[in-house]
């Protein structure tokens, strides 16, 4: 159980590897780990997602849930460096090559912060939360992650999640339509749904 990506303390043997990827437009560099999610590249649901996430218009924070080594929170912060984002995890040699990855890409704008879910996160407001949910934790997790950040989003805010239809999206959406008030599959490809949903 220990080795899960979304392991507090993975135990597996730390395997460090270095790559470069294109993202958004731009070269970003990463640096994973052995018992970290995607740990040889950027998965394509992230990179997914990566290609289909709009920016608030609102401005204001902006929190990646379950961030692993950094990919999501990472290339958003340095497109927008006049932003704040929360990258958060509960997986900590995540959080250490995520810390890491900012530094390797000279981004300062970001918190990297330890988080079970959203509990961490008490009292703080986001205008946009982005995730690639841990399916494997389970449905029970994934749609926690949901009522947490309906609870975290400012007013017009909105979440964002990639999931493929094989792991569970139809109930995904499902769920997500059962707390905010729109809820839309922004693009499909290869089973990978990115779905936003808006608070109000």
């Amino acid at each position: 159980m220990s080795n899960h990506y979304y392991s507090e303390k993975p135990t597996v043997e730390s395997s460090r590897r270095k790559w470069e990827s294109q993202l958004r437009g731009m070269k970003m560099q990463f640096t994973s780990d052995a018992g970290v999610f995607s740990k040889k590249e950027v998965d394509f649901g992230t990179q997914l997602l990566l290609e289909t996430y709009r920016f608030p218009e609102s401005g204001g924070n902006i929190l990646d849930v379950g961030c692993g080594y950094g990919p999501i929170g990472l290339t958003l912060a340095k497109e927008s460096p006049e932003s704040s984002f929360v990258l958060v995890d509960v997986n900590e040699r995540a959080l250490e090559l995520a810390e890491l990855n900012a530094k390797l890409n000279s981004i300062d704008n970001v918190t990297v912060k330890k988080s079970n879910l959203l509990s961490a996160l008490v009292g703080e407001t986001f205008s946009s939360i982005l995730s690639n949910p841990p399916i494997r934790a389970g449905k029970k997790v994934v749609h926690q992650l949901f009522e947490d950040a309906y609870t975290h989003l400012s007013d017009q805010g909105e979440l964002w999640i990639v999931i493929q239809k094989k792991q569970g999206a139809p109930s995904a959406i499902e769920k997500l339509e059962s707390l905010f008030a729109k809820v839309v599959v922004e693009k499909k490809s290869k089973g990978y749904f990115i779905i936003s949903a808006k608070k109000s």
